[in-house]
C-alpha cells in the first residue's frame, strides 16, 4: 500500500495512534499521500468506506481524489461510499439531515451571491454596488468567525461598521423567514447544531469515524470549528490527519487564518508533525528561489523544500520601460520559446497580482496570435441578466425552487417587496412547503393584505400556465416569446440602468433567447432520422446540466492566464511571473498605510510573500520575473519600484539576465528567428 512513496510519505500514511498534521510543501505529493492514506484505512485498518471522510476547498479536488482513491482500491466501488468533498458539501449533506433540529424546513433553500446581494440591496436601500459588496463581505467574515450580530454590533469601532452590523441582524432575519440558507450558513449551522445537539453530533461523529483535511491552512474559525467538533469529544480519541502548508496560507482576506496551525497544537497536544520536504515538480534553482523568499516570514514551522530534477535553468528577470512593453516581450519570447523547444501551448502560464493586469498581455497575446484561456473569467450562464430569464425556467421545471422563485418574482419588480416574501416564508415554514405553494394556501389571506396578494397569486398562475404547456415538444420557441413579451425584460433593463449596459445586457439576453430557440429546434436526430424537437422542460435541464459541468471539456492548448490566487495547486513546465513591484506584487493595500498599524502592515506583507512564494513554485523548468520602471494607473503613467521580493529570491549575478540582452525590437526579431530556424531543435539529432 506504500508502493512509490519516500520515507516521510510512508510515516503519514501509516500513523494511526492520534491526530497527524502533516506539512506538506508546494509540489511534494501531499494528494498522493491522502489518497494512499485512506486506501490504507479500508484495506489495513478496518475501516469501512462509509466511516471514512476527506474534506477540500473545490469540487475539482475532490472529483480528482474521489478517482485517484477508486484505482487504489480492490474493489473501486467501494470510492463512492466515502464522503470526499468540500466543506461546504459536508455543510448541506448534514443540514438537509438535520433540518428539523435547526428550525428548517427539508426543502430549505440555498441562495448564490447574486441572490444575496438583491437582498442587502432591499435592506441597506442603497444602489451602491460597491457599498452592498463591503456589507456582503463583513458580514461573510463575522460569519466565518462565529460572530452574531449582536456581537457584530457591539464590536462596531464606527457608524459604518453598526450600521453593517444592523443589515446583518435584519439578513440573518430575513433568511431565517425565507426558509434559506447563504454559502456561510452551509458550514456556520452545523457548528451551532454541534455545540448545542450532544446527540445529534455523536451521531455524525459515529458516522464519520475517521478524519482527512486536505489545504488545512486554508480554513477559516468556522471551518476549524467543525473539525475540532467532529474529531474530538469526552471519551473520544481524536483521529484525524490535516495536510497543509503555512507558506502557502494566501487567503486570509475571505476570512482563512494560518493560526488554526498553532490552534491545532493547543489544543491536541499529542500532535504528530510529519514534513514532506521533497519536491517533485520544479528544479532546483526554481526551489532555491522560493526558499530563500520564504526565509523572510517568520516561521511555524522550518522547512526546506528540495529536489532531485537538477539545477535547472537561470531564473531570468526583466526590468522593462512599461507593462506594454512587458507584455510585447512576454508575448514574443513565449512565440520564440514554444518554437525552439517545440512545445505547446498549454505548457505555459502568465501569472499576476491582479485582474487588471490582464487586458494588455491579451492585446499582446492576440497580435502575436497566441492563443490563450483567462482563470476565473465569468462564465456566460453566470451574467446577472441570463441568471434572470434562467430563473424563470427553473421555476418552471421545479415549483419547488424558491430561489428562482425570490429572484423571478422581484425581476422586474411587480409589487412583491420584502416584507411580502418575509410574511410569505414564515407561512411557507408553517405548512412546510414551497415559497410557490404558500401563495395559495389557505388562510394566507388573514397574513397578506390584497394589494401584497395580488401580485404574486398573478405571477404564479403565470407560471403554472407557462408549465402547463412546457412538456409539449416543438412549441419551446413560442413559449419563450410569451414568456419575454409578458415579462417585459428589456423595458426593465432601460429602466434600472444607462442605455449603454442595457444594450449589452439586453443583446446578452437575445443571444441566450435565440440559442435556446435553436437548440429547441432540434440539431440532432431522433430514431425516426426526423429533427428532434425540444420541449421548454428539456431546454432547462439542459441549461441546467451545462451550468454544473460547465469547464469540464478537455483543457484547450493555450496559454494559461490566471491571477496568482488562481493558480494555486496548478502546475506549468514554464512561468511568467508579471508585474513584480511594490504596490503591486506586494500589493499596496486600500486607504493610508500610514494610518494602519504596524503588525496589521506586517502581516500583509507575509501574506503578499507567500503569494510570491506560489507564483514561483508553480514553474517545473523556466521562470521568467518581470517588472516595469513605469505602468499605468487610472490613464496616468506612475514611476514604479522593483519589488523587495526580486532582491529577496537572492539570485546568482549571471541568472538575473540583463535588460538589454533580453529586449527584442522589431529591428532584431527577424535575425533572432533566423538563429533560432539554424540552430538545432531540443530532442533532435545533432
Amino acid at each position: 500500500m506504500s508502493h512509490g512513496l519516500n520515507t516521510p510519505q510512508r510515516a503519514a500514511v501509516h500513523y494511526m495512534e492520534g491526530p497527524c498534521l502533516v506539512l506538506a510543501g508546494a509540489g511534494s505529493g501531499k494528494t498522493r499521500v491522502i489518497t494512499q492514506k485512506i486506501a490504507y484505512l479500508i484495506e489495513h485498518c478496518g475501516y469501512e468506506a462509509k466511516n471514512v471522510a476527506a474534506l477540500t476547498f473545490t469540487n475539482k479536488a475532490a472529483l480528482e481524489m474521489q478517482e485517484r482513491i477508486a484505482k487504489l482500491l480492490k474493489e473501486p466501488r467501494q470510492a463512492k461510499q466515502l464522503t470526499v468533498s468540500t466543506f461546504h458539501s459536508l455543510g448541506v449533506k448534514i443540514l438537509r439531515q438535520e433540518a428539523k433540529s435547526l428550525g428548517l424546513k427539508d426543502r430549505f433553500s440555498i441562495m448564490d451571491s447574486d441572490d444575496c446581494f438583491s437582498l442587502v440591496q432591499d435592506l441597506a436601500i442603497t444602489t451602491d454596488k460597491q457599498l452592498i459588496r463591503r456589507i456582503q463581505s463583513a458580514m461573510s467574515l463575522w460569519k466565518n468567525s462565529l460572530i452574531d450580530p449582536d456581537a457584530a454590533l457591539n464590536q462596531a469601532s464606527n457608524e459604518d461598521e453598526a450600521q453593517a452590523a444592523r443589515i446583518y441582524r435584519n439578513y440573518v432575519a430575513t433568511l431565517s423567514a425565507y426558509q434559506a440558507v447563504d454559502f456561510d450558513d452551509l458550514i456556520r449551522l452545523p457548528v451551532e447544531l454541534f455545540r448545542t445537539d450532544d446527540a445529534v453530533r455523536d451521531k455524525w461523529q459515529r458516522r464519520l469515524r475517521y478524519l482527512l483535511v486536505d489545504e488545512y491552512q486554508d480554513t477559516n474559525t468556522c471551518q476549524y470549528e467543525l473539525v475540532k467538533l467532529l474529531v474530538s469529544g469526552p471519551g473520544k480519541k481524536p483521529l484525524f490527519t490535516a495536510v497543509g502548508d503555512d507558506d502557502q496560507a494566501i487567503y486570509a482576506w475571505r476570512g482563512a487564518t494560518v493560526e488554526n496551525l498553532k490552534t491545532l497544537q493547543v489544543d491536541f497536544p499529542d500532535l504528530k508533525i510529519i514534513k514532506l520536504e521533497q519536491n517533485y515538480r520544479s528544479t532546483t534553482r526554481i526551489l532555491q528561489a522560493a526558499n530563500a523568499v520564504i526565509s523572510n516570514n517568520p516561521k511555524l514551522f522550518e522547512k526546506e523544500l528540495w529536489s532531485e530534477h537538477g539545477l535547472g535553468e537561470p531564473i531570468k528577470v526583466l526590468g522593462m520601460q512599461d507593462n506594454e512593453q512587458e507584455a510585447e516581450q512576454i508575448a514574443i519570447m513565449l512565440s520564440a520559446h514554444r518554437f525552439e523547444r517545440r512545445t505547446q501551448y498549454s505548457d505555459y502560464a502568465i501569472l499576476y497580482r491582479g485582474n487588471h493586469q490582464a487586458r494588455v498581455i491579451e492585446q499582446a497575446l492576440r497580435k502575436e496570435r497566441i492563443p490563450y484561456t483567462i482563470s476565473g473569467g465569468q462564465s456566460f450562464f453566470d451574467k446577472a441578466e441570463i441568471k434572470d430569464i434562467v430563473s424563470y425556467l427553473r421555476l418552471v421545471a421545479n415549483q419547488d425552487d424558491d430561489p428562482a422563485f425570490i429572484r423571478a418574482v422581484t425581476t422586474p419588480k411587480r409589487g412583491v417587496g420584502q416584507s411580502t416574501l418575509e410574511t410569505l416564508g414564515k407561512v411557507a415554514g408553517q405548512w412546510q412547503c414551497s415559497l410557490f405553494e404558500a401563495v395559495f394556501k389557505g388562510g394566507i389571506e388573514a397574513q397578506l393584505a390584497d394589494r401584497q396578494l395580488h401580485p404574486l397569486r398573478q405571477f404564479c398562475t403565470f407560471i403554472n400556465q407557462l408549465e402547463m404547456h412546457a412538456h409539449r415538444e416543438g412549441h419551446a420557441a413560442e413559449l419563450l416569446d410569451d414568456m419575454m413579451k409578458e415579462i417585459n425584460y428589456e423595458a426593465y433593463l432601460y429602466d434600472s440602468f444607462d442605455d449603454r449596459q442595457a444594450q449589452s445586457k439586453w443583446q446578452n439576453t437575445l443571444d441566450f433567447t435565440t440559442w435556446l430557440k435553436e437548440k429547441s429546434s432540434g440539431k440532432g436526430k431522433n430514431g425516426d432520422g426526423n429533427a428532434a424537437e425540444k420541449s421548454l422542460l428539456d431546454l432547462t435541464q439542459m441549461v441546467a446540466l451545462m451550468t454544473m459541468l460547465e469547464g469540464r471539456d478537455e483543457e484547450p492548448d493555450a496559454v494559461r492566464m490566471s491571477t496568482l490566487h488562481a493558480s494555486k495547486g496548478l502546475e506549468f513546465p514554464h512561468v511568467f511571473l508579471v508585474g513584480v513591484e511594490e504596490g503591486i506584487l506586494p500589493h499596496k493595500g486600500n486607504g493610508d498605510d500610514g494610518e494602519v498599524p504596524v503588525e496589521i502592515l506586517s502581516a500583509r506583507i507575509e501574506e503578499e510573500r507567500r503569494l510570491m512564494y506560489v507564483g514561483i513554485t508553480r514553474a517545473q523548468r523556466t521562470l521568467h520575473v518581470s517588472w516595469c520602471k513605469k505602468r499605468m494607473r487610472a490613464r496616468e503613467s506612475v514611476h514604479c519600484d522593483i519589488s523587495r521580493f526580486i532582491q529577496e529570491m537572492k539570485l546568482d549575478e549571471g541568472d538575473a539576465v540583463p535588460t538589454e540582452d533580453e529586449i527584442i525590437t522589431p529591428q532584431n526579431r527577424l535575425a533572432n528567428l533566423k538563429a533560432l530556424l539554424a540552430k538545432p531543435r531540443a530532442g533532435s539529432a545533432e
